[in-house]
């Protein structure tokens, strides 16, 4: 069954993530690729913090000819809606079908502060887009020689503050034409509740985002994320914690285990470890 008909079912849901390589040496995405094979779908990112690697379009094509099902993340911030329309066709001609759409992260924060950000469309207007490319026209108004199909999905932030802002933007992002969600980190199992109640009436699969914390400075370096705050409780645990690195795997795999009770999924965030991935999954049951 492909991820587009698992997001209609009410199986619990289980996504990754995959960074692209920084250069043409590929071995070690491939080796942190085939650690998930068996999850439903493997996000590849689109140039993360503003970071350039490979693209993610041509990542997700190896990930697909490797039997693992992607998602091809597609940002705002670097192209223009041209190139944005094109790089959704190719994915389509590839046999990619489910592209997650989303603005990206400002360059003014990473070591690209001199690049130019582009965003001519926003997060609603690209979902707009790709609904409007799967009728066979283009945002010119002009006639597709084929129509693509995809699933798209996009991300939301249910940490942020106010929260009624976010239940907004989810629905205007549905409205738009979203069919599945994925959230930013999330470690208060309890709030995410709060918000997911306000909006499961919509019938909607959002899968909440979990990041795997490896080391201390990992853990300061979340903490800076837009929106992530964690507990005391597990920053205590981490410090106190004699290997970081497993004490961060019991923690996601609790955090999956109380999620399991009424949550539509999880998407795991290992960041270079996804060979732990298994273990938290399985230690999550």
């Amino acid at each position: 069954m492909k991820f587009k008909e698992k997001i209609r079912t009410d199986e619990f849901l289980i996504t990754a993530e995959l960074f692209s390589p920084k250069g043409v040496d590929i071995s070690s995405f491939l080796r942190r690729a085939d650690c998930l094979k068996g999850i439903d779908a493997v996000n590849v990112t689109d140039n993360q913090r503003a970071s350039m690697r490979v693209g993610a379009l041509a990542m997700s094509k190896v990930l697909l000819d490797r039997g693992i099902e992607p998602i091809l993340q597609i940002a705002s911030r670097d192209k223009n809606r041209i190139a944005l329309q094109s790089e959704m066709l190719s994915a389509n001609v590839l046999g990619i079908e489910n592209i997650l759409l989303l603005s990206g992260d400002h360059p003014h924060a990473s070591q690209y502060r001199a690049a130019k950000a582009v965003y001519d469309l926003d997060t609603i207007q690209l979902i707009k887009t790709a609904k409007l490319l799967e009728t066979g026209v283009d945002l010119a108004g002009k006639k597709l020689c084929g129509s693509p199909k995809f699933c798209t999905g996009a991300v939301i932030n249910p940490s942020a503050y106010p929260s009624d802002l976010q239940v907004l933007m989810l629905k205007k992002k549905v409205k738009a034409g979203a069919e599945f969600f994925q959230t930013q980190v999330i470690f208060d199992v309890q709030k995410y509740e709060i918000f997911f109640n306000k909006v499961k009436h919509l019938k909607m699969k959002i899968l909440p985002g979990i990041i795997l914390i490896k080391s201390k400075q990992f853990m300061q370096l979340t903490q800076s994320f837009p929106g992530v705050c964690i507990p005391q409780e597990i920053l205590d645990r981490i410090n106190s914690a004699s290997d970081h690195l497993l004490e961060g795997i019991k923690i996601c795999s609790e955090i999956i285990r109380k999620l399991r009770s009424f949550a539509d999924g999880v998407h795991i965030m290992a960041i270079g470890v996804e060979e732990c991935i298994p273990e938290i999954i399985k230690n999550s049951l």
